[in-house]
């Protein structure tokens, strides 16, 4: 494929900003703008020429991509018409043959209707004009805002994990769907219970999800509206079941490796070797590992604690090649130029070139790079969880393993082998970070009783 400017790029990031395009969606546009550029090298057709977009739209078709898909490339091509336009001087038949890496975001689809841009823009400006509107006479939408930003704010000056501020923001904003967006400050616990009792009755959610919106709604009284929650009558809260964990057998492991491909192969290996969480282990960074003393230290795991594990030994040459392999990438990297890794929170003001340093590097990297539109810059992320769930999930198939097994059943599995092996509770307790031996106890639930009294079934007798 053909290899866009760093300049083009930069303009038409710039472009689409100017079009209010959402930012989670440029690098879909990009990828819709590469995919074009090829279109029209490999079918010599001029790139200018509008009347070439049918032709490529008809071909996303024959590839099945869907009708969402269809419209995001037509709206990005158009802005890239209106770029080409605005900048004449730019000869896209000048581009090298091969793309700068740029990695995207999840995928999602976009919801802009088929309509051409410039109509689509002025429909958006005068709904959101509309809104705007009615919010001035009401004053209603703007103090959502306002107790939207304050929740960020307050979960993230305690440090909470970016899945929790998710997770309460989407609970907090059903219950302003649910509430008609009725004034916060208006809320009362008759709302919260009329729309806990919604959820269980009508939405039929699950105990940790009715849960989880009374934990949300919670905060969200407290440290928001600054109100004591009260005592909600006549709603009970839901108790979990105790769940048993799904545990595959050191042969079925065995098999959903080998049919992995690197370095997926090496992700599940620590999974199950070291016990971790998926985002603890994609998380990790070269100074992570001390292969002298065999110790890995997982930072900021669950709950931001951090604990040390035992190295598996039977994988070292894998970890030692692959860190070789890890080293080029980077110095590769710097020769080009690139910003480094991504880093986190202020520690790039504290040590300036942290982020180009080898021992601040991913110990997974992701394969391509990641355009920073705000810097300009390209970084390196680490490898994406849903590359490696789908990539387990591909495995597991082809390993006829008749389990459901994820990358979280790797943790189980470690848990409970080392259980079987008469490790002691306390001691597998702190190698997961577990808080409460109580969340460890339910690996007891896994294996099978080697006590005299051992349970059997009648058919036995």
């Amino acid at each position: 494929m053909r290899k866009i400017p760093a300049t083009l790029i930069v303009q038409f990031y710039a472009l689409l900003v100017k079009n209010k395009i959402p930012q989670k969606f440029h690098n879909h546009y990009l990828k819709w703008l590469r995919y074009y550029l090829d279109f029209c090298q490999r079918y010599r057709f001029t790139e200018s020429n509008s009347q070439n977009l049918p032709n490529f739209i008809q071909k996303l078709k024959e590839k099945r991509q869907t009708d969402a898909q269809q419209k995001q490339a037509n709206e990005a091509i158009h802005i890239y018409y209106e770029l080409i336009r605005s900048k004449p001087s730019n000869n896209t038949s000048e581009l090298p043959k091969h793309p700068p890496k740029t990695e995207g975001v999840s995928e999602a689809q976009n919801s802009y209707r088929a309509a051409p841009l410039q109509s689509k823009l002025q429909i958006d400006t005068s709904k959101r004009d509309l809104a705007q509107n009615k919010a001035a006479q009401t004053g209603v939408k703007g103090n959502w805002q306002s107790a939207f930003r304050q929740l960020s704010n307050e979960i993230k000056v305690r440090h909470y994990s970016p899945k929790t501020l998710k997770s309460y923001s989407t609970w907090v904003r059903k219950i302003q769907y649910f509430s008609k967006s009725k004034d916060p400050e208006l809320l009362s616990t008759t709302d919260v219970k009329d729309f806990l009792t919604f959820l269980a009755v009508k939405r039929k959610v699950s105990a940790s999800s009715q849960n989880q919106a009374f934990n949300a709604l919670l905060f969200f009284f407290r440290h928001v509206l600054n109100r004591e929650f009260g005592k909600i009558d006549g709603v009970v809260r839901a108790k979990r079941k105790r769940y048993i964990p799904v545990v595959l057998s050191r042969e079925e492991i065995d098999a959903i490796a080998e049919n992995l491909k690197y370095p997926y192969d090496l992700v599940v290996k620590l999974l199950y070797g070291c016990g971790l969480r998926l985002f603890e282990c994609l998380n990790l960074r070269i100074q992570s590992f001390n292969f002298d003393f065999g110790i890995l230290t997982i930072h900021d795991g669950k709950g931001k604690k951090d604990r040390t594990v035992p190295l598996p030994k039977i994988i070292m040459p894998e970890l030692k090649e692959h860190l070789e392999k890890v080293k080029v990438l980077h110095d590769k990297d710097l020769d080009e130029g690139y910003a480094g890794a991504f880093m986190f929170d202020l520690i790039e003001k504290k040590y300036k070139n942290c982020a180009r340093e080898f021992v601040w590097q991913w110990f997974f990297p992701a394969k391509i790079l990641t355009f920073v539109p705000e810097t300009s810059e390209y970084r390196r992320y680490h490898l994406h969880e849903r590359h490696v769930q789908k990539a387990i999930k591909r495995a597991v198939r082809k390993a006829k393993i008749c389990k459901r097994a994820t990358a979280h059943t790797f943790r189980h599995s470690f848990a409970s082998h080392l259980l079987q092996a008469n490790y002691d509770i306390r001691t597998i307790q702190e190698l997961l970070g577990h808080s409460d031996v109580r969340t460890t106890m339910i690996y007891t639930h896994t294996i099978k009783s080697q006590t005299k009294k051992e349970a059997k079934s009648p058919l036995d007798f």
